[in-house]
């Protein structure tokens, strides 16, 4: 199942989310059941991705069940068909949307309509724009943001060659260390040129997965290996069209705790993400001059990513005025309805 893909409209309080056919009804029941998170209902347009068949690899179509073909949805590359199909781009300019910030969600710590890294992209000129981190070791599977032939492009870490991944600048960093998160700035005209005049320059790409299928005595099966491809077209292929490409890089630790695994998994999973969240929610609160407490009274380092011992504020604005001077036990969850009890005091 393909996660939403996100676009927030700086200024305005507008999100674009666009899902694959089996995560709609789930994503609208969850914004339902959160009163959409205090924004108006009406500022939030929920879309479909484009669905396309799963083929055995040796090219035949797969069986979800009697008569029903598998499908898959076409990868987040499928926004640009999908803003087409579902007249996203009118709607835009109906609203007066000049610059998007799309990302997926995969990443806790993305930082949704990002001023500083928007404001950087506005001030260049750019029509496009991407997010990046140092990669942490050569293999590490995300892509490198680089230039081939003069043109800006993300070469996926399965399409880059091991030993261009362990090249070396002259102070011992990686020359490909770029690495791409999947978390990008366009305006509107550009993704108006996008869909009118590239679409068909749009590559695929070979995904292999474990596909649920019928055998030929009807049964289901869920195979524990990956047994078909499905093609997916890539969010960041349209770099190259770009007339004015920029990177932005920022710290890891701030911004990018991806959810890859399954909980059980020593690296991007379930767990790791809130970990990472958690943690980072103690560096603002000790940043803000506030003094962390286990349930022993020991002070707790900042960069503490215990699960026991946390702090989860609702946002880093103004807690120096709620948190400087303060001793806080852990766990503590800093809501509005705590926030104005320590603004009162």
């Amino acid at each position: 199942t393909a996660y939403p893909l996100f676009l927030t409209v700086l200024l305005h309080l507008f999100r674009y989310i666009m899902t694959s056919e089996f995560t709609l009804a789930p994503t609208e029941k969850f914004f339902e059941e959160n009163n959409y998170f205090g924004l108006q209902p009406s500022n939030i347009v929920m879309f479909e991705q484009r669905m396309i068949p799963a083929v055995t690899f040796d090219g035949k179509v797969i069986l979800q069940g009697k008569g029903k073909i598998a499908m898959a949805p076409d990868g987040n590359g499928g926004l640009y068909q999908a803003l087409l199909d579902n007249k996203v781009l009118q709607d835009m300019k109906k609203r007066g949307v000049e610059y998007l910030h799309v990302y997926c969600v995969d990443n806790i710590l993305v930082k949704m309509a990002d001023p500083m890294f928007i404001g950087f992209c506005v001030s260049k000129g750019a029509d496009c724009g991407a997010k990046v981190v140092e990669k942490a070791y050569p293999a590490e599977p995300v892509g490198v943001v680089c230039r081939v032939r003069g043109v800006s492009q993300v070469v996926e870490y399965s399409e880059i060659k091991p030993e261009m991944t362990e090249l070396r600048g002259p102070g011992e960093e990686f020359v490909y260390s770029a690495g791409n998160i999947c978390n990008h700035f366009f305006t509107r005209t550009f993704l108006q040129d996008v869909t009118e005049k590239f679409m068909g320059q749009l590559k695929q790409h070979v995904a292999i997965k474990k596909v649920p299928f019928v055998d030929t005595w009807g049964n289901q099966v869920k195979p524990t290996k990956p047994n078909g491809i499905k093609m997916e077209k890539f969010v960041f292929d349209v770099f190259r069209f770009s007339r004015n490409f920029v990177a932005f890089e920022v710290v890891r630790e701030d911004e990018f705790s991806p959810l890859k695994n399954a909980d059980g998994a020593t690296k991007d999973s379930p767990i790791t993400a809130r970990n990472s969240l958690l943690a980072q929610h103690c560096r603002w609160a000790t940043s803000a001059g506030a003094t962390l407490l286990d349930e022993h009274d020991n002070p707790l380092p900042p960069s503490a990513r215990s699960d026991e011992n946390t702090v989860q504020p609702a946002g880093s604005e103004g807690l120096e005025q709620l948190l400087k001077g303060r001793t806080l036990t852990t766990p503590f969850i800093l809501d509005k309805k705590r926030a104005k009890e320590l603004h009162a005091q």
